[in-house]
């Protein structure tokens, strides 16, 4: 069974930074896709960035400019370099991985806040 572990959440200013970490139990080659996504109170669950076929990345338009996902592939785990924090980001973040049979795998998720 695969296991995706976050970390890296927090409670942080607007206009500050944090990096969330996702750690998966087997290599991230094993995935069609890897990523983030995000679920704030009372919205649907969102794609915040993801890496497709090991280097193709994608951001949510919102995310765009200030976030940037990245991978170490060596340590079985992907990032997310959080810049420019606004409370709208305020959510809790989810890693999410899609293997090459269609199955789909979560993490625990982690809260991220973002006020002053």
């Amino acid at each position: 069974q695969v296991q995706l572990v976050e970390s890296g959440g927090g409670l942080v200013q607007p206009g500050g930074s944090l990096r969330l970490s996702c750690a998966a139990s087997e290599s991230i080659f094993s995935f069609s896709s890897i990523g983030w996504y995000r679920q704030a109170p009372g919205k649907q669950r969102e794609l915040v960035a993801s890496i497709r076929s090991g280097s193709f990345k994608d951001y949510a338009d919102s995310v765009k400019d200030r976030f940037t996902i990245s991978s170490d592939s060596a340590k079985n785990t992907v990032y997310l370099q959080m810049n420019s924090l606004k409370p709208e980001d305020t959510a809790v973040y989810y890693c999410r991985a899609l293997s090459f049979d269609a199955r789909f795998y979560w993490g625990q998720g982690t809260q991220v806040s973002v006020s002053s």
